[in-house]
Protein backbone atom coordinates (compact mmCIF):
# COMPACT_ATOMS: atom_id res chain seq x y z
CA UNK A 1 0.00 0.00 0.00
CA UNK A 2 1.44 3.37 -0.99
CA UNK A 3 2.20 5.73 1.81
CA UNK A 4 2.66 9.48 1.78
CA UNK A 5 5.12 10.74 4.35
CA UNK A 6 6.29 14.31 4.45
CA UNK A 7 9.94 14.98 3.89
CA UNK A 8 12.19 16.30 6.64
CA UNK A 9 13.26 19.94 6.85
CA UNK A 10 16.65 20.81 5.47
CA UNK A 11 19.35 20.85 8.14
CA UNK A 12 20.55 24.21 9.36
CA UNK A 13 24.22 24.88 8.71
CA UNK A 14 26.14 24.67 12.00
CA UNK A 15 27.63 27.86 13.34
CA UNK A 16 31.32 28.02 14.27
CA UNK A 17 31.77 27.24 17.95
CA UNK A 18 34.06 29.36 20.13
CA UNK A 19 37.42 28.07 21.28
CA UNK A 20 37.38 27.24 24.99
CA UNK A 21 40.36 26.99 27.31
CA UNK A 22 40.23 24.62 30.28
CA UNK A 23 42.75 23.90 33.00
CA UNK A 24 43.80 20.24 33.32
CA UNK A 25 46.54 18.29 35.11
CA UNK A 26 48.37 18.32 31.78
CA UNK A 27 48.27 22.08 31.70
CA UNK A 28 45.97 24.47 29.90
CA UNK A 29 44.12 22.81 27.01
CA UNK A 30 42.15 24.53 24.26
CA UNK A 31 38.97 22.87 23.02
CA UNK A 32 37.55 23.43 19.54
CA UNK A 33 34.44 21.90 18.03
CA UNK A 34 34.39 20.92 14.39
CA UNK A 35 30.76 19.96 13.64
CA UNK A 36 31.43 19.43 9.93
CA UNK A 37 34.38 17.09 10.38
CA UNK A 38 33.80 13.78 8.50
CA UNK A 39 34.25 11.51 11.53
CA UNK A 40 32.46 8.52 13.00
CA UNK A 41 32.58 6.62 16.30
CA UNK A 42 32.18 3.40 14.27
CA UNK A 43 35.44 3.61 12.38
CA UNK A 44 35.56 -0.11 11.58
CA UNK A 45 32.01 -0.27 10.20
CA UNK A 46 33.30 -0.56 6.62
CA UNK A 47 34.33 -4.17 7.23
CA UNK A 48 30.79 -5.11 8.28
CA UNK A 49 29.40 -3.21 5.29
CA UNK A 50 31.71 -5.22 3.01
CA UNK A 51 30.23 -8.36 4.59
CA UNK A 52 26.69 -7.11 3.90
CA UNK A 53 27.49 -6.09 0.32
CA UNK A 54 29.38 -9.25 -0.64
CA UNK A 55 26.65 -11.44 0.84
CA UNK A 56 23.88 -9.34 -0.72
CA UNK A 57 22.03 -9.31 2.60
CA UNK A 58 21.37 -5.58 2.88
CA UNK A 59 20.48 -5.10 -0.80
CA UNK A 60 18.05 -7.99 -0.53
CA UNK A 61 16.47 -6.46 2.58
CA UNK A 62 16.00 -3.09 0.88
CA UNK A 63 14.74 -4.48 -2.44
CA UNK A 64 12.08 -6.65 -0.79
CA UNK A 65 10.87 -4.06 1.75
CA UNK A 66 7.10 -3.52 1.42
CA UNK A 67 7.47 0.20 2.25
CA UNK A 68 6.36 2.30 -0.72
CA UNK A 69 6.14 6.07 -1.08
CA UNK A 70 4.12 8.22 -3.45
CA UNK A 71 5.72 11.56 -2.61
CA UNK A 72 8.97 12.61 -4.33
CA UNK A 73 9.91 14.38 -1.08
CA UNK A 74 9.68 11.24 1.00
CA UNK A 75 12.86 9.65 2.33
CA UNK A 76 14.49 6.74 0.53
CA UNK A 77 13.64 3.24 1.77
CA UNK A 78 17.38 2.58 1.97
CA UNK A 79 17.78 5.57 4.30
CA UNK A 80 14.97 4.30 6.55
CA UNK A 81 16.40 0.80 6.89
CA UNK A 82 20.00 2.01 7.06
CA UNK A 83 19.19 4.42 9.88
CA UNK A 84 17.44 1.70 11.87
CA UNK A 85 20.27 -0.77 11.18
CA UNK A 86 22.92 1.68 12.40
CA UNK A 87 20.84 2.40 15.49
CA UNK A 88 20.42 -1.28 16.36
CA UNK A 89 24.08 -1.97 15.65
CA UNK A 90 25.07 0.85 18.01
CA UNK A 91 23.22 -0.82 20.87
CA UNK A 92 20.29 1.58 20.93
CA UNK A 93 16.94 0.56 22.41
CA UNK A 94 14.87 3.72 21.95
CA UNK A 95 13.94 5.68 18.83
CA UNK A 96 15.19 8.81 20.59
CA UNK A 97 18.72 7.38 20.54
CA UNK A 98 18.78 7.80 16.75
CA UNK A 99 19.61 11.46 17.32
CA UNK A 100 23.10 10.38 18.38
CA UNK A 101 23.74 9.20 14.81
CA UNK A 102 22.85 12.46 13.05
CA UNK A 103 26.39 13.93 13.23
CA UNK A 104 27.93 10.82 11.62
CA UNK A 105 28.66 11.75 8.01
CA UNK A 106 30.95 8.77 7.38
CA UNK A 107 28.71 5.76 7.94
CA UNK A 108 25.69 6.57 5.69
CA UNK A 109 27.57 6.61 2.36
CA UNK A 110 29.13 3.24 3.18
CA UNK A 111 25.63 1.74 3.16
CA UNK A 112 24.60 3.63 0.03
CA UNK A 113 22.49 6.05 2.06
CA UNK A 114 21.98 9.74 1.48
CA UNK A 115 21.61 10.61 5.15
CA UNK A 116 20.61 9.56 8.64
CA UNK A 117 16.91 10.18 9.20
CA UNK A 118 15.24 11.55 12.30
CA UNK A 119 13.53 9.32 14.82
CA UNK A 120 10.14 10.68 13.72
CA UNK A 121 10.83 9.78 10.09
CA UNK A 122 11.74 6.22 11.09
CA UNK A 123 8.63 5.92 13.27
CA UNK A 124 6.39 7.12 10.42
CA UNK A 125 8.03 4.78 7.94
CA UNK A 126 7.55 1.71 10.11
CA UNK A 127 3.96 2.73 10.75
CA UNK A 128 3.35 2.76 6.99
CA UNK A 129 4.32 -0.92 6.64
CA UNK A 130 1.33 -3.25 6.86
CA UNK A 131 1.64 -5.86 9.60
CA UNK A 132 1.06 -8.91 7.38
CA UNK A 133 3.44 -7.66 4.70
CA UNK A 134 6.05 -6.63 7.27
CA UNK A 135 5.90 -10.00 9.02
CA UNK A 136 6.32 -11.93 5.77
CA UNK A 137 9.18 -9.64 4.70
CA UNK A 138 11.30 -10.04 7.83
CA UNK A 139 10.52 -13.73 8.28
CA UNK A 140 11.74 -14.28 4.74
CA UNK A 141 14.99 -12.41 5.54
CA UNK A 142 15.56 -14.52 8.66
CA UNK A 143 14.75 -17.74 6.80
CA UNK A 144 17.06 -16.91 3.88
CA UNK A 145 19.91 -15.98 6.22
CA UNK A 146 19.87 -19.25 8.16
CA UNK A 147 18.39 -21.79 5.74
CA UNK A 148 21.74 -23.24 4.54
CA UNK A 149 22.61 -24.12 8.15
CA UNK A 150 19.36 -25.99 8.72
CA UNK A 151 20.54 -28.90 6.59
CA UNK A 152 22.89 -29.81 9.43
CA UNK A 153 21.72 -31.51 12.66
CA UNK A 154 20.57 -28.68 14.91
CA UNK A 155 18.61 -27.95 18.08
CA UNK A 156 15.61 -25.62 18.22
CA UNK A 157 15.54 -23.77 21.55
CA UNK A 158 12.16 -22.22 22.38
CA UNK A 159 11.84 -19.56 25.03
CA UNK A 160 9.16 -17.27 26.35
CA UNK A 161 10.22 -14.14 28.19
CA UNK A 162 8.45 -10.99 29.34
CA UNK A 163 9.21 -7.35 28.70
CA UNK A 164 7.84 -4.96 31.36
CA UNK A 165 6.09 -1.88 29.96
CA UNK A 166 5.67 1.58 31.45
CA UNK A 167 3.36 3.40 29.05
CA UNK A 168 0.05 2.98 27.28
CA UNK A 169 1.17 0.42 24.71
CA UNK A 170 -1.21 -1.83 22.82
CA UNK A 171 -1.05 -5.35 24.21
CA UNK A 172 0.25 -4.24 27.61
CA UNK A 173 -1.33 -6.77 29.95
CA UNK A 174 -0.62 -8.22 33.37
CA UNK A 175 0.60 -11.78 33.17
CA UNK A 176 3.37 -14.02 34.44
CA UNK A 177 6.19 -11.63 35.39
CA UNK A 178 8.47 -12.96 38.15
CA UNK A 179 10.82 -9.94 38.07
CA UNK A 180 8.07 -7.30 38.31
CA UNK A 181 4.82 -8.92 39.48
CA UNK A 182 1.73 -6.96 38.49
CA UNK A 183 3.57 -4.88 35.87
CA UNK A 184 1.93 -4.87 32.39
CA UNK A 185 4.16 -6.47 29.81
CA UNK A 186 4.62 -8.03 26.39
CA UNK A 187 5.52 -11.69 25.92
CA UNK A 188 8.38 -12.53 23.56
CA UNK A 189 8.05 -16.04 22.13
CA UNK A 190 11.44 -16.71 20.56
CA UNK A 191 13.11 -19.52 18.64
CA UNK A 192 16.88 -19.97 18.33
CA UNK A 193 19.42 -22.39 16.90
CA UNK A 194 20.93 -23.97 20.01
CA UNK A 195 24.71 -23.73 20.19
CA UNK A 196 24.99 -21.42 17.16
CA UNK A 197 23.30 -18.51 18.97
CA UNK A 198 21.19 -17.42 16.01
CA UNK A 199 17.56 -16.25 16.05
CA UNK A 200 15.07 -18.00 13.78
CA UNK A 201 12.04 -15.92 14.71
CA UNK A 202 10.36 -13.99 17.52
CA UNK A 203 6.67 -13.31 18.08
CA UNK A 204 5.54 -10.47 20.37
CA UNK A 205 2.20 -10.99 22.11
CA UNK A 206 0.27 -9.34 24.99
CA UNK A 207 1.77 -10.04 28.40
CA UNK A 208 -1.06 -12.30 29.52
CA UNK A 209 -0.37 -14.63 26.58
CA UNK A 210 2.77 -16.09 28.12
CA UNK A 211 2.08 -19.78 27.80
CA UNK A 212 3.07 -21.59 24.59
CA UNK A 213 -0.58 -22.27 23.77
CA UNK A 214 -0.46 -18.67 22.56
CA UNK A 215 2.92 -19.21 20.83
CA UNK A 216 1.86 -22.44 19.14
CA UNK A 217 0.85 -20.66 15.91
CA UNK A 218 4.32 -19.07 15.73
CA UNK A 219 5.98 -22.46 16.25
CA UNK A 220 3.78 -24.10 13.61
CA UNK A 221 4.46 -21.26 11.16
CA UNK A 222 8.21 -21.58 11.69
CA UNK A 223 8.23 -25.36 11.20
CA UNK A 224 6.01 -25.05 8.12
CA UNK A 225 8.47 -22.56 6.59
CA UNK A 226 11.46 -24.74 7.42
CA UNK A 227 9.93 -27.88 5.93
CA UNK A 228 10.27 -31.50 7.10
CA UNK A 229 13.63 -31.99 5.41
CA UNK A 230 15.12 -29.29 7.67
CA UNK A 231 13.33 -30.04 10.93
CA UNK A 232 15.51 -29.78 14.04
CA UNK A 233 17.04 -32.88 15.55
CA UNK A 234 15.59 -31.75 18.89
CA UNK A 235 12.99 -29.26 20.18
CA UNK A 236 14.06 -28.03 23.61
CA UNK A 237 12.42 -25.61 26.04
CA UNK A 238 12.00 -24.62 29.67
CA UNK A 239 8.96 -25.20 31.88
CA UNK A 240 6.87 -22.70 29.93
CA UNK A 241 6.98 -25.18 27.03
CA UNK A 242 6.50 -28.39 29.00
CA UNK A 243 2.81 -28.72 28.21
CA UNK A 244 0.44 -30.69 26.01
CA UNK A 245 0.31 -28.17 23.14
CA UNK A 246 4.06 -28.12 22.56
CA UNK A 247 4.55 -31.87 23.03
CA UNK A 248 1.66 -32.80 20.73
CA UNK A 249 2.99 -30.48 18.02
CA UNK A 250 6.42 -32.14 18.27
CA UNK A 251 4.89 -35.63 18.27
CA UNK A 252 2.69 -34.84 15.29
CA UNK A 253 5.75 -33.80 13.29
CA UNK A 254 7.92 -36.61 14.73
CA UNK A 255 10.42 -34.14 16.17
CA UNK A 256 12.19 -35.34 19.33
CA UNK A 257 11.64 -33.04 22.32
CA UNK A 258 13.08 -32.30 25.74
CA UNK A 259 11.11 -29.96 28.03
CA UNK A 260 11.36 -29.08 31.68
CA UNK A 261 8.10 -29.50 33.62
CA UNK A 262 6.61 -27.15 36.17
CA UNK A 263 6.61 -28.37 39.76
CA UNK A 264 2.89 -29.04 39.93
CA UNK A 265 1.32 -31.06 42.71
CA UNK A 266 1.30 -34.26 40.63
CA UNK A 267 4.95 -33.80 39.62
CA UNK A 268 5.90 -33.31 43.28
CA UNK A 269 4.02 -36.47 44.28
CA UNK A 270 5.92 -38.41 41.61
CA UNK A 271 9.20 -37.13 43.07
CA UNK A 272 8.13 -38.04 46.60
CA UNK A 273 7.41 -41.64 45.60
CA UNK A 274 10.68 -41.94 43.69
CA UNK A 275 12.88 -40.55 46.48
CA UNK A 276 12.74 -43.80 48.46
CA UNK A 277 13.18 -46.00 45.38
CA UNK A 278 16.39 -47.47 44.03
CA UNK A 279 17.71 -46.99 40.51
CA UNK A 280 19.03 -43.42 40.68
CA UNK A 281 21.89 -43.08 38.18
CA UNK A 282 24.67 -40.46 37.91
CA UNK A 283 23.62 -37.63 35.58
CA UNK A 284 26.71 -35.42 35.77
CA UNK A 285 27.67 -32.33 37.79
CA UNK A 286 26.41 -33.81 41.04
CA UNK A 287 23.00 -34.76 39.65
CA UNK A 288 21.37 -38.20 39.81
CA UNK A 289 18.34 -39.28 37.85
CA UNK A 290 15.83 -41.99 37.09
CA UNK A 291 13.08 -42.58 34.55
CA UNK A 292 9.35 -42.64 35.19
CA UNK A 293 6.09 -42.55 33.25
CA UNK A 294 3.62 -39.75 33.90
CA UNK A 295 0.29 -38.52 32.61
CA UNK A 296 -0.65 -35.10 33.98
CA UNK A 297 -4.10 -33.55 33.89
CA UNK A 298 -4.73 -32.29 30.35
CA UNK A 299 -2.23 -34.68 28.78
CA UNK A 300 -3.53 -37.00 26.07
CA UNK A 301 -1.18 -39.85 27.00
CA UNK A 302 1.52 -41.12 29.32
CA UNK A 303 4.97 -39.72 28.56
CA UNK A 304 8.50 -40.56 29.57
CA UNK A 305 9.91 -38.24 32.21
CA UNK A 306 13.35 -37.87 33.76
CA UNK A 307 13.59 -37.14 37.50
CA UNK A 308 16.78 -35.32 38.47
CA UNK A 309 18.03 -34.53 41.98
CA UNK A 310 21.17 -33.28 43.70
CA UNK A 311 22.17 -32.19 47.19
CA UNK A 312 22.75 -28.46 47.61
CA UNK A 313 25.50 -26.88 49.67
CA UNK A 314 24.63 -25.97 53.22
CA UNK A 315 24.91 -22.24 52.65
CA UNK A 316 22.30 -21.00 50.21
CA UNK A 317 21.88 -17.61 48.58
CA UNK A 318 18.29 -16.37 48.41
CA UNK A 319 17.43 -13.39 46.19
CA UNK A 320 14.19 -11.56 46.86
CA UNK A 321 12.83 -8.02 46.40
CA UNK A 322 12.84 -5.57 49.27
CA UNK A 323 10.10 -3.02 50.05
CA UNK A 324 11.35 -0.77 47.24
CA UNK A 325 11.30 -3.59 44.72
CA UNK A 326 15.11 -3.90 44.55
CA UNK A 327 16.53 -7.42 44.50
CA UNK A 328 18.55 -8.25 47.61
CA UNK A 329 20.66 -11.30 48.31
CA UNK A 330 20.32 -13.08 51.62
CA UNK A 331 21.88 -16.26 52.96
CA UNK A 332 20.40 -19.28 54.68
CA UNK A 333 22.20 -22.19 56.29
CA UNK A 334 20.44 -25.54 56.31
CA UNK A 335 20.32 -27.71 59.42
CA UNK A 336 23.37 -29.99 59.28
CA UNK A 337 21.08 -32.88 60.30
CA UNK A 338 19.01 -32.40 57.13
CA UNK A 339 19.80 -32.71 53.44
CA UNK A 340 18.65 -29.98 51.05
CA UNK A 341 17.74 -31.24 47.59
CA UNK A 342 17.39 -29.52 44.23
CA UNK A 343 15.09 -31.10 41.64
CA UNK A 344 14.44 -30.91 37.91
CA UNK A 345 11.86 -32.93 36.00
CA UNK A 346 12.07 -33.33 32.23
CA UNK A 347 9.63 -34.71 29.69
CA UNK A 348 11.18 -36.27 26.62
CA UNK A 349 10.60 -38.50 23.62
CA UNK A 350 14.30 -39.30 23.37
CA UNK A 351 15.56 -42.82 23.94
CA UNK A 352 18.81 -41.92 25.65
CA UNK A 353 20.67 -42.54 28.89
CA UNK A 354 20.13 -40.47 32.01
CA UNK A 355 23.56 -38.84 31.84
CA UNK A 356 23.08 -37.79 28.23
CA UNK A 357 19.65 -36.30 28.83
CA UNK A 358 20.83 -34.37 31.86
CA UNK A 359 23.71 -32.84 29.94
CA UNK A 360 21.53 -32.15 26.93
CA UNK A 361 19.20 -30.04 29.02
CA UNK A 362 22.06 -28.29 30.81
CA UNK A 363 23.38 -27.32 27.39
CA UNK A 364 20.29 -25.15 27.16
CA UNK A 365 22.09 -22.80 29.54
CA UNK A 366 23.91 -21.51 26.47
CA UNK A 367 20.55 -20.54 24.96
CA UNK A 368 19.72 -18.65 28.17
CA UNK A 369 22.88 -16.64 27.59
CA UNK A 370 21.66 -15.86 24.07
CA UNK A 371 18.32 -14.57 25.32
CA UNK A 372 20.09 -12.52 27.99
CA UNK A 373 22.39 -10.94 25.39
CA UNK A 374 19.48 -10.03 23.14
CA UNK A 375 17.47 -8.49 25.96
CA UNK A 376 20.29 -6.60 27.68
CA UNK A 377 22.86 -5.83 24.96
CA UNK A 378 20.58 -5.31 21.98
CA UNK A 379 17.34 -3.42 21.56
CA UNK A 380 15.21 -6.56 21.40
CA UNK A 381 12.78 -5.36 23.99
CA UNK A 382 13.14 -1.71 23.03
CA UNK A 383 11.90 0.64 20.32
CA UNK A 384 8.54 0.56 22.07
CA UNK A 385 5.55 2.22 20.40
CA UNK A 386 1.91 2.48 21.34
CA UNK A 387 0.89 0.06 18.58
CA UNK A 388 1.81 -3.60 18.82
CA UNK A 389 2.50 -3.84 15.08
CA UNK A 390 5.69 -1.77 15.20
CA UNK A 391 6.88 -3.58 18.34
CA UNK A 392 6.63 -6.84 16.41
CA UNK A 393 8.35 -5.31 13.39
CA UNK A 394 11.31 -3.93 15.32
CA UNK A 395 11.70 -7.13 17.39
CA UNK A 396 12.24 -9.10 14.18
CA UNK A 397 14.43 -6.35 12.71
CA UNK A 398 16.67 -6.40 15.80
CA UNK A 399 16.84 -10.21 15.58
CA UNK A 400 17.91 -9.95 11.93
CA UNK A 401 20.67 -7.39 12.61
CA UNK A 402 21.80 -9.48 15.59
CA UNK A 403 22.08 -12.54 13.32
CA UNK A 404 24.01 -10.63 10.66
CA UNK A 405 26.43 -9.13 13.16
CA UNK A 406 26.86 -12.48 14.96
CA UNK A 407 27.72 -14.17 11.65
CA UNK A 408 30.17 -11.39 10.81
CA UNK A 409 31.88 -11.78 14.20
CA UNK A 410 32.03 -15.54 13.60
CA UNK A 411 33.70 -14.86 10.26
CA UNK A 412 36.31 -12.77 12.07
CA UNK A 413 36.86 -15.41 14.77
CA UNK A 414 35.21 -18.80 14.06
CA UNK A 415 36.59 -20.30 17.27
CA UNK A 416 34.24 -18.61 19.74
CA UNK A 417 31.14 -16.51 20.28
CA UNK A 418 31.77 -13.02 21.58
CA UNK A 419 28.84 -11.13 23.05
CA UNK A 420 28.06 -7.59 21.93
CA UNK A 421 29.45 -6.08 25.13
CA UNK A 422 32.83 -7.45 24.01
CA UNK A 423 32.69 -7.51 20.21
CA UNK A 424 31.29 -4.01 19.57
CA UNK A 425 34.18 -2.17 21.29
CA UNK A 426 36.61 -4.55 19.63
CA UNK A 427 35.33 -4.80 16.04
CA UNK A 428 33.14 -1.73 15.50
CA UNK A 429 33.99 1.15 17.81
CA UNK A 430 36.95 3.31 16.81
CA UNK A 431 37.40 6.91 15.78
CA UNK A 432 37.29 7.03 11.98
CA UNK A 433 38.02 10.09 9.84
CA UNK A 434 37.14 10.14 6.15
CA UNK A 435 39.81 11.63 3.90
CA UNK A 436 39.48 12.32 0.16
CA UNK A 437 42.74 12.61 -1.80
CA UNK A 438 43.58 12.10 -5.45
CA UNK A 439 40.20 10.51 -6.14
CA UNK A 440 40.67 7.94 -3.36
CA UNK A 441 38.63 7.62 -0.19
CA UNK A 442 40.45 6.63 3.00
CA UNK A 443 39.06 6.10 6.48
CA UNK A 444 41.80 6.67 9.03
CA UNK A 445 41.05 4.63 12.13
CA UNK A 446 42.31 5.24 15.65
CA UNK A 447 41.37 2.41 18.00
CA UNK A 448 42.10 2.58 21.74
CA UNK A 449 41.25 -1.12 22.19
CA UNK A 450 43.90 -3.16 23.96
CA UNK A 451 43.74 -5.88 21.27
CA UNK A 452 43.89 -3.48 18.31
CA UNK A 453 46.82 -5.34 16.73
CA UNK A 454 44.92 -8.65 16.71
CA UNK A 455 41.78 -6.85 15.47
CA UNK A 456 43.68 -5.33 12.53
CA UNK A 457 45.01 -8.72 11.47
CA UNK A 458 41.64 -10.47 11.90
CA UNK A 459 39.74 -7.78 9.96
CA UNK A 460 42.37 -7.87 7.21
CA UNK A 461 41.92 -11.66 6.84
CA UNK A 462 38.14 -11.29 6.65
CA UNK A 463 38.44 -8.47 4.10
CA UNK A 464 40.75 -10.61 1.94
CA UNK A 465 38.28 -13.50 2.05
CA UNK A 466 35.36 -11.24 1.05
CA UNK A 467 37.42 -9.68 -1.74
CA UNK A 468 38.12 -13.14 -3.15
CA UNK A 469 34.39 -13.84 -3.18
CA UNK A 470 33.68 -10.47 -4.79
CA UNK A 471 36.07 -11.11 -7.66
CA UNK A 472 34.43 -14.47 -8.33
CA UNK A 473 30.89 -13.10 -8.03
CA UNK A 474 30.06 -13.75 -11.67
CA UNK A 475 30.71 -17.47 -11.25
CA UNK A 476 28.62 -17.82 -8.07
CA UNK A 477 24.92 -17.45 -7.38
CA UNK A 478 23.81 -15.43 -4.33
CA UNK A 479 23.10 -18.62 -2.38
CA UNK A 480 26.42 -20.21 -3.36
CA UNK A 481 28.30 -17.11 -2.23
CA UNK A 482 26.36 -17.02 1.03
CA UNK A 483 27.05 -20.71 1.67
CA UNK A 484 30.78 -20.05 1.29
CA UNK A 485 30.59 -17.25 3.84
CA UNK A 486 28.67 -19.45 6.30
CA UNK A 487 31.11 -22.32 5.76
CA UNK A 488 33.99 -20.03 6.65
CA UNK A 489 32.20 -18.55 9.67
CA UNK A 490 31.28 -22.00 11.02
CA UNK A 491 34.38 -23.88 9.92
CA UNK A 492 34.70 -25.29 13.45
CA UNK A 493 31.05 -26.37 13.68
CA UNK A 494 31.18 -27.91 10.18
CA UNK A 495 34.64 -29.43 10.78
CA UNK A 496 35.95 -27.89 7.62
CA UNK A 497 33.15 -29.10 5.36
CA UNK A 498 31.53 -26.77 2.84
CA UNK A 499 27.79 -26.24 3.06
CA UNK A 500 26.01 -27.62 0.02
CA UNK A 501 23.90 -24.90 -1.56
CA UNK A 502 20.59 -25.77 -3.19
CA UNK A 503 20.48 -26.16 -6.92
CA UNK A 504 20.31 -22.79 -8.71
CA UNK A 505 16.62 -23.21 -9.57
CA UNK A 506 15.72 -23.60 -5.88
CA UNK A 507 17.86 -20.74 -4.72
CA UNK A 508 15.75 -17.98 -6.18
Amino acid sequence: MAAHLSGEPLPVAPQPAPRIAVDTFDGRVHIEWDPEAPVTPSGQLAFFVAFLKTSGLFDRLVASCPLRYSSPNAPKVRDVLGTLLLSVLSGHWRYAHIAALRADSVSPPLLGMDRILSEDAVRRALSAIGEEAGTAWLQDQLDWTLRPLLGEPWVLDADTTVKPLYGKQEGAAVGYNPAKPGRPSHSYHSFMMGGLRLVLDVQVEPGNEHLPVHAAPALRSLLDRIGPERYPALLRGDSAWGNEAAMREAERREIPFLFRLRMTANVKRTLERAMSEAGWEPAGQGWHGKFADLRLVGWSRHRRIVLLRRILDRTLGIEEPDAAGQLKLGFATADVRKRVWEFEVLATSLDAEISGLGQLYRDRGDAENDFDELKNQWGWGGYTTQDLKRCRLTARFVALVYDWWTLFVRLIDPARHREAITNRPMLLSAIGRRVEHAGQTTIRVASPHGKHAWVREALARAAAFLETLRTSAEQLTDVQRWCRILSQAFVKFLRGRQLDPPVPSAAA
